[in-house]
């Protein structure tokens, strides 16, 4: 009996505990004799794949043995390297080019040429001789997965994401490592904001969901906390900001905002052109801010966007362990046969949901249990009963 064939790529931003996932799966595939089969560059691997051309089997394909995934652990990231594609909907510019000359690709917008290669990506995977893939990712890369599941290519995903927005899980990989990062790089923030007795300004990532932001606020304690899902009062912010400052005995306060989130009667602030799946950058509210702090109390600020140093270097001891057992439960379901779901945790337990969940709607912060909408601050009230992650 032929060996079983399992695909494995990361798609999206990489974060802490990708490559553990992979060792996970790699390690538990020696006993159940089991092929793994590495994509480099998430669904790039597969939408650049060229049927007539083997340069590219070697250049997106790697047959993961435990040797090559020793030391993957050790750092961040992810060694099959990542990309932002999605071959639904497909750019002329970031069309490979032995497709532009072809005649595959559904169009999807004739005025932009916009096509969609999901016929393409399933031909490279029958090509591969898979049975199967395991995808890590957020939202956009498990969207995407879950569109080919339902074309009947089997699938188990795993959450990824610092934003922790992915539904059906109260937990995704490098969340833990993105808030230990917050926290420890805002308290040295401190010396400097300190030293100056300004207002210090921290903007993390948080597209749709303010999460990441109200935990780091909540366990740096900082005077204030900014999520998207709540817009915010500038000039009210800035007085509590200023009084904050004059009541200090350090002579300096703080705020934490997350990237997305968007002052009354304003607009979140992105730049660039859209990604493959309609994302513009975020990024800069938090400066704005600072500006409007200097504006109104007149005192000078310190802003710091803190950006990729979150989502860099190795995992924390949580998303070790999460990494490590959602792999483990990832293999477990595919072996069993049960594809279409998501690993998760719910209630700190592992679970599993249908893996469509994902395209159902945003995950956000619970905000009347978690948050103080006229402070401007995470709120918890009884703790007892309570999940570790407050949800």
């Amino acid at each position: 009996m032929a060996k079983k064939r399992i695909g494995i790529l990361t798609g999206g931003g990489d974060v802490p505990g990708l490559s553990i996932a992979i060792k996970s799966v790699v390690l538990q595939s020696v006993d159940e004799d089991i092929e793994i089969i590495g994509i480099r560059r998430g669904w790039l691997g597969l939408l650049a794949y060229d049927l007539n051309d083997y340069s590219t089997h070697e250049t997106y394909i790697r047959n993961l043995v435990p040797d090559m995934v020793r030391k993957v652990d050790r750092v961040g990231g992810t060694f099959l390297h990542t990309s932002r594609t999605n071959p639904s909907k497909v750019r002329v510019q970031d069309t490979p080019e032995f497709l532009l000359n072809s005649s595959e690709g559904k169009v999807i917008d004739p005025e932009t040429g916009v096509k969609d290669y999901t016929d393409h990506v399933k031909r490279v995977l029958d090509h591969l001789k898979l049975d199967s893939l395991i995808t890590i990712g957020g939202d956009d890369t498990l969207s995407y997965s879950a569109r080919l599941d339902k074309e009947g290519f089997p699938i188990v995903a795993i959450p990824k994401t610092m934003d922790n927005d992915v539904l059906g899980t109260d937990y995704c990989i490098g969340f833990s490592t993105a808030i230990t990062r917050g926290v420890n790089l805002i308290t040295n923030f401190r010396s400097s904001v300190g030293s100056h007795e300004r207002i210090g300004i921290v903007e993390l990532f948080g597209r749709n969901s303010g999460e990441t932001a109200l935990i780091t606020g909540y366990l740096s304690h900082v005077e204030r906390t900014i999520i998207c899902e709540v817009p915010f009062d500038v000039e009210k912010l800035v007085n509590m900001l200023a009084e904050d400052k004059r009541r200090s005995p350090s002579h300096y306060s703080m705020v934490v905002i997350s990237e997305g989130a968007i002052p009354i009667g304003g607009q979140i602030i992105e730049t660039g052109e859209p990604d493959a799946y309609g994302h513009r950058k975020l990024g800069g509210v938090g400066e704005m801010l600072s500006e409007q702090i200097k504006a109104i109390s007149g005192y000078n600020t310190m802003y710091q966007q803190l950006g990729y140093l979150v989502r860099s270097g190795p995992a924390d001891i949580l998303d070790r362990m999460v990494s490590m057992n959602f792999g483990l439960m990832a293999l477990q379901m595919t072996q069993r046969g049960e594809h279409g779901k998501l690993v998760g945790i719910d209630d700190g337990r592992y679970i599993t949901v249908p893996l469509e969940t994902v395209i159902s709607g945003k995950r956000h912060v619970d905000v009347d249990k978690y948050y103080d909408i006229e402070r401007y601050r995470p709120k918890v009230g009884e703790v007892l009963g309570l999940p570790m992650f407050l949800h």
